[in-house]
């Protein structure tokens, strides 16, 4: 993993229902719905360029713990956040 990647920032836009990392002008992003105390990861998009850098795994590390510490009912149709709830 690059050593400059895990010093990137996880943003969490609730306006977007997104986490975001942003680096060289473009968007990593973690998109979620809520439906009550239920969420579900939606979509998880990192550009070509960024790839196997490890923001996706930032990205899903926060959603997750943002979900667990608001006691959300966890749900992901994204398959790359459904990896890590198995």
């Amino acid at each position: 993993m690059n050593q400059e990647s895990t010093n990137k920032t996880v943003q969490h836009n609730q306006n977007q229902n997104a986490f975001v990392i942003e680096k060289d002008d473009k968007q990593c992003l973690l998109e979620y719905s809520l439906n009550g105390s239920d969420i579900d990861f939606t979509h998880t998009y990192v550009p070509f360029a960024l790839r196997g850098q490890g923001f996706a795994e930032q990205l899903v590390a926060a959603g997750l713990e943002w979900a667990k510490s608001n006691n959300y009912n966890i749900a992901a149709s994204c398959w790359y956040v459904a990896k890590f709830l198995d």
